[in-house]
């Protein structure tokens, strides 16, 4: 993994404990991945369409998405990156706590990359953030940008 680029990551997730643990997983990992964080669904839209206030935000290589957001939720969120163009190869990772199969079937209809559950374990959840990096970093080969659009 000496040779892996940072990528930008957008996790979207409103619970700071939760935050705090990916922050954690992220930190003691080999890569610094930049990390940004949103707290509800409308500012991650904004974010990801750079409109107002996140007019200079760069495009994520990949998205954590909780489905429980305030404001909109991660369903509407998933549903807004995967029908635009522009937005629709981010790979998304929803990481939730429901375990819910109507939830795992509805992301999956709106195309989302993969489910996972996050574990209540301290451990454990930092493992699952681990693995998840570690996949889109060394094993999945991510499209690269064409030269003229913006990051």
């Amino acid at each position: 993994m000496p040779d892996a680029q940072p990528i930008e990551v957008l996790l979207v997730e409103d619970d700071p404990g939760d935050v705090l643990m990916t922050r954690e997983a992220f930190q003691d990992y080999k890569v610094a991945n930049n990390l940004t964080v949103l707290t509800n669904g409308e500012d991650a839209i904004a974010y990801l369409h750079k409109r107002g206030e996140y007019a200079g935000a760069t495009t994520p290589d990949l998205v954590l998405l909780d489905l429980n957001l305030p404001r909109r939720d991660g369903r509407e969120v998933l549903r807004d990156i995967k029908s635009d163009a522009k937005l629709r190869r981010i790979p998304v990772v929803v990481l939730t706590t429901s375990d819910a199969e109507e939830d795992v079937l509805a992301t999956y209809d709106l195309h989302v990359n993969a489910y996972v559950r996050k574990p209540v374990d301290f451990d454990q959840f930092v493992e699952a953030v681990r693995a998840i990096d570690d996949f889109f970093i060394t094993v999945v080969r991510l499209p690269t940008r064409p030269e003229g659009i913006p990051t």
